[in-house]
């Protein structure tokens, strides 16, 4: 008999690292002889599964999808003004990912905020576009579960709000 939990097939949910998958079911695992109740949570863009023992849920930092409130104060976070660091890149971008691999939707905005380009802006380095659109990703695709739309659309609408204020 598998513990019980407040998890359920088919929800989404955000695990830090990864970003926004959907759990597939939720049973037993062997591992090393030893049956491990498990949420099992699929990514299907990255083509991978995740395992994540139920008595582990809580310290890994699985989490449901961010709540309105949440999901507004993000939004809000975008039309921001971008925070510019005095830092070397490499500093930046270990800041900018452990922002993003937090699970934080806030923080993940907040990069996304600062690492945004406007058509007048200089170009961007080839590894600040990469964090960029992995923050871009993480947003969207939570978003995109959210408000039950699909990626592009989603997309549209976090580029128009990050436009809005620009």
């Amino acid at each position: 008999m598998v513990k019980t939990c407040s998890y359920n097939p088919g929800d989404y949910v955000v695990y830090p690292t990864h970003g926004v998958g959907k759990i597939s079911s939720i049973g037993k695992y062997v591992v090393a002889g030893q049956e491990i109740d498990c949420i099992f949570v699929d990514y299907d863009k990255e083509h991978m599964s995740l395992k994540v023992p139920l008595s582990a849920v809580e310290s890994s930092g699985l989490r449901k999808l961010s709540n309105e409130k949440t999901m507004s104060a993000a939004l809000t976070t975008l039309k921001g003004k971008p925070k510019s660091k005095r830092m070397v890149w490499p500093r930046r971008a270990q800041e900018y990912n452990a922002k993003i691999n937090s699970g934080n939707l806030v923080s993940v905005a907040e990069v996304v905020r600062d690492l945004h380009r406007s058509s007048d802006q200089s170009e961007q380095s080839h590894s600040e576009r990469l964090v960029y659109e992995a923050a871009l990703d993480r947003l969207v695709s939570e978003y995109a579960a959210m408000s039950k739309m699909d990626m592009k659309d989603a997309t549209e609408k976090i580029v128009k709000i990050i436009h809005s204020d620009v």
